[in-house]
């Protein structure tokens, strides 16, 4: 799917890797146990045990969860638009001495991959790169396998655009309409480039609200049951107002599901809780 937002993300996300952002720094100092706290399965009711297991590492490049997944003895796939992520998550295989497959693609087409294939399908956060959340679960219900688990982190809709910067003295206000594919632009926080200005060389990022509604019907339309659910917020009461640290404890910016596929389960009652809202789109 090699439309235009295609040609954005890509762009934005091999600059954002030559730039060595964050989340682009592969993770070269884990051990089996410190791999096992980093990815938290533990809390998030997924089973810790990964001998064997087959794991999509979905739009998740970098060398970070690839390489935890590797040492804890999965079989790993990574498929993510941007090559230079994927060269990471090639580094972090050579220098834990795993195997770590890499596929370069769009996550709204997962073509590449065979169906009922995975057993964990990882999704880090990259949901609201896309407009239409409900072809990305629809890829997801077709490669993962039945009784699989599919981890998804994404923004918290209700918060969708907002910063800290939005801080006006008294709250920060929503400005944002509360609408499927609502399209908004923000900088990049400092911490992206570890607490430096950010890169005015790289593109803001463009990312579209996915409301709640249209995530958790569809997926449950789609066969997947709802396993655990969390706001990642912070708590740093003595924060300044309008910090970073401050607003994440006001407006939890992102939220974690972890689904299991689980079809003739909850799929009529998906069909049965849909509003018009939330129609499946029409076949790209």
């Amino acid at each position: 799917m090699r439309d235009e937002i295609y040609r954005y993300n890509k762009e934005r996300w091999e600059a954002l890797a030559e730039a060595d952002a964050l989340f682009t720094r592969p993770m070269l100092d884990l051990d089996a146990e410190k791999a096992q706290a980093y990815l938290g399965l533990d809390r998030l009711g997924i089973p810790a045990d990964l001998a064997g297991r087959k794991v999509l590492c979905l739009a998740g490049g970098g060398g970070q969860q690839s390489a935890a997944f590797a040492l804890l003895g999965a079989d790993v796939t990574v498929l993510d638009i941007s090559s230079g992520q994927l060269e990471r998550d090639r580094l972090a295989a050579e220098h834990y001495s795993v195997g770590i497959r890499t596929i370069q693609g769009d996550m709204r087409d997962l073509s590449a991959l065979d169906d009922s294939t995975f057993d964990l399908v990882w999704h880090p956060y990259s949901l609201t790169f896309v407009p239409d959340s409900r072809i990305v679960f629809r890829q997801v219900a077709r490669v993962v396998g039945k009784g699989g688990h599919y981890y998804l982190m994404c923004a918290n809709p209700f918060f969708a655009g907002l910063t800290h910067d939005s801080w006006n003295g008294a709250g920060y206000p929503l400005k944002q309409p509360y609408i499927d594919e609502a399209e908004t632009s923000y900088p990049d926080q400092d911490w992206v480039y570890g607490g430096k200005p950010a890169d005015d060389r790289i593109r803001e990022p463009r990312e579209y609200t996915q409301t709640l509604s249209r995530i958790v019907n569809s997926l449950i339309q789609h066969g997947f049951m709802l396993t655990h659910l969390s706001e990642v917020r912070g708590d740093y009461p003595d924060a300044e107002p309008g910090s970073w640290s401050h607003f994440i404890g006001v407006a939890p910016p992102w939220l974690e599901f972890v689904w299991q596929y689980r079809p003739g389960v909850t799929s009529s009652e998906g069909r049965a809780s849909r509003g018009t809202g939330d129609r499946e789109p029409l076949e790209q």
